[in-house]
């Protein structure tokens, strides 16, 4: 480890969409999230800045905020986001939130087997891709100590799908 100061973890994620009146839909009638604060971006003035959060008083760590620039088109890349992660607590949960999806009329992953994890995907009304992730196996799944050694899972036949 380094000398770096000490962090808590992450305290939001932030993304750029079209349409904020979608993206709030969104959040709210399909992921059953709360809008926390509705304000401006602090550094582009007149441009709307949304946040959003699972729990109703949006604590630190559970954000996901959007600006919102129209007419704008972003594509993947370095310096892009690939995608972000939400937590469930087990397979049966990430099971109930892959038909909540599909009866919302969002396209969604077969369940994803990633070794520590199980998880879906979707996206976003703009094209950002969301995963559902279990809480375990967990990282010691093939290790004593994460991040010890690299691991090749298609050398080791771990399996895609669940």
């Amino acid at each position: 480890m380094t000398d770096a100061p000490p962090t808590t973890g992450l305290h939001h994620v932030t993304n750029i969409c079209t349409d904020m009146d979608e993206t709030r839909a969104f959040y709210e009638d399909v992921l059953g999230w709360h809008t926390v604060k509705r304000t401006q971006n602090y550094d582009d003035p007149g441009t709307k800045h949304y946040y959003f959060s699972p729990t109703p008083a949006g604590e630190p760590g559970t954000n996901v905020t959007y600006f919102e620039y129209p007419n704008s088109r972003g594509q993947p890349g370095p310096g892009a986001s690939h995608h972000f992660a939400i937590g469930v607590e087990d397979e049966d949960t990430l099971r109930e939130w892959r038909e909540h999806l599909l009866d919302h009329d969002v396209r969604v992953s077969n369940v994803k087997d990633r070794t520590y994890f199980k998880s879906i995907y979707f996206n976003d009304p703009d094209g950002l891709v969301f995963e559902i992730a279990t809480r375990g196996p967990g990282f010691t799944a093939d290790e004593d100590d994460p991040g010890a050694t690299e691991i090749d899972p298609f050398e080791e036949g771990y399996e895609e799908d669940a």
